[in-house]
Parts: C-alpha cells; sequence; structure tokens
C-alpha cells in the first residue's frame, strides 16, 4: 500500500489548496427589466433572454 514517506508541510498543503477557494458569483442587469441576472441565463423576473421573451410571467 503507497503511504507518504514525510508529513506533507502546512505550507506545501496551503500550496496545494491555493485554487480551491470559491469565486464570487457574477451579475448583469436584465435590459429589458433591471433586475440582477446571471450572465447567459434568462432573466427570472420577466422570463427574457438575449431581447426575447422566452417564458411569459404573470404579474
Amino acid at each position: 500500500m503507497a503511504v507518504p514517506k514525510r508529513k506533507t508541510s502546512p505550507s506545501r498543503r496551503g500550496m496545494r489548496r491555493a485554487h480551491d477557494a470559491l469565486s464570487i458569483a457574477s451579475f448583469q442587469e436584465c435590459p429589458n427589466c433591471g433586475e440582477l441576472k446571471r450572465p447567459h441565463n434568462m432573466c427570472l423576473q420577466c422570463g427574457h433572454y438575449n431581447g426575447r421573451e422566452i417564458v411569459a410571467v404573470e404579474g
């Protein structure tokens, strides 16, 4: 069975985990209603995507 020969130092462990941090979610303003939405996703408030109404939203 493979077993490490030496203990991994905290510095080396931290360097390995350097890319594991979560990134902040980005948002854009919907050009139709002005609400914040995720990029490349339909607006959940008005149902528009890329200048077209995809889903009819009541209200």
